[in-house]
């Protein structure tokens, strides 16, 4: 399935694509894809029901309608630092023995093809594609890696929108420079995990104003996805709906020589192979 939220920010109906441009509407069965659905066995209620409509004609054309991000606001995003050995090496880091963890503000969460807005003060804003895991049940001392893909509801594309300036220049956290406002667009669609043959074999890209800035692929993680939820379910409580992003791949703009910046009016396109793309036009301060 490919799960998402159409409308108007704050108004978003949930839905499930068929193709690009053609959905099936459930909001009049599934209030939102929040914790609420996915810990309350959404995703088995809703299977049927998209096939019978389908086969019904009951298909909608998306036309010039807003995407949301496919998932209501998170209790939490944790991110993963440094999860890819090329971009580790392109930061000039060694590569981590265990995961590296952060967080990242929820309502920085914001529709695929929404804008981005540079902060206040900021100097050196970033970009990162980034594979997403979506929690679809309750998360904590999972036994093994293995145990964990009972507990994803689906994948992501997100950009990790970052200041690396207020994230490596600031002192403490990464945090505040991960967290300003529209700095983690999500979707465009939820997709399940029967969707994707191999999570490790997916091809992530990402252009900066038409230019090639980032072409890896998810085989270069370190520490994969099942690992990851895993690993934190021994330090903390995963609830369902929330949010992880994965790491990035190499050609992030501070990665360059020299670094490279966005700036407003650029535009980021980025898609990651199976889950869907992405195009942010990036906006000045306010």
């Amino acid at each position: 399935m490919k799960l998402a939220r159409i409308g108007a920010p704050g108004a978003e109906k949930p839905a499930a694509f068929l193709t690009a441009d053609t959905y099936i509407d459930l909001s009049d069965v599934v209030t939102d894809f929040d914790e609420a659905f996915f810990g309350g066995g959404g995703l088995d209620r809703i299977r049927p029901l998209i096939v019978e409509r389908a086969e019904a004609g009951h298909i909608r054309q998306l036309g010039g309608e807003r995407i949301g991000a496919p998932i209501a606001r998170p209790h939490q995003i944790i991110c993963v630092g440094l999860n890819y050995s090329d971009h580790a090496a392109e930061t000039g880091q060694a590569v981590p023995e265990e995961p590296i963890l952060f967080t990242k503000s929820p309502n920085t969460v914001i529709g695929p093809n929404d804008d981005v807005r540079i902060p206040r003060g900021s100097t050196k804003p970033d970009w990162e594609v980034e594979l997403g895991i979506v929690i679809g049940a309750r998360t904590r001392y999972l036994d093994s890696p293995e145990q964990a893909r009972d507990h994803i509801a689906g994948w992501v594309v997100v950009n990790d929108v970052s200041e690396r300036a207020f994230q490596l220049e600031r002192g403490g956290q990464w945090l505040k420079g991960k967290s300003a406002e529209t700095f983690n667009p999500v979707g465009p669609w939820l997709v399940t995990q029967d969707e994707v043959p191999d999570v490790l074999d997916l091809g992530m890209r990402l252009d900066v104003n038409g230019v090639r800035r980032q072409d890896g692929s998810s085989s270069t993680m370190i520490f994969d996805p099942y690992f990851i939820v895993h690993y934190i379910s021994q330090f903390l409580v995963l609830e369902p709906g929330d949010l992880i992003n994965t790491g990035t791949p190499p050609g992030v703009g501070m990665g360059f020589r020299p670094p490279i910046w966005l700036q407003p009016g650029d535009v980021m396109e980025l898609e990651i192979d199976r889950l869907g793309s992405q195009r942010q036009k990036v906006l000045a301060p306010r």
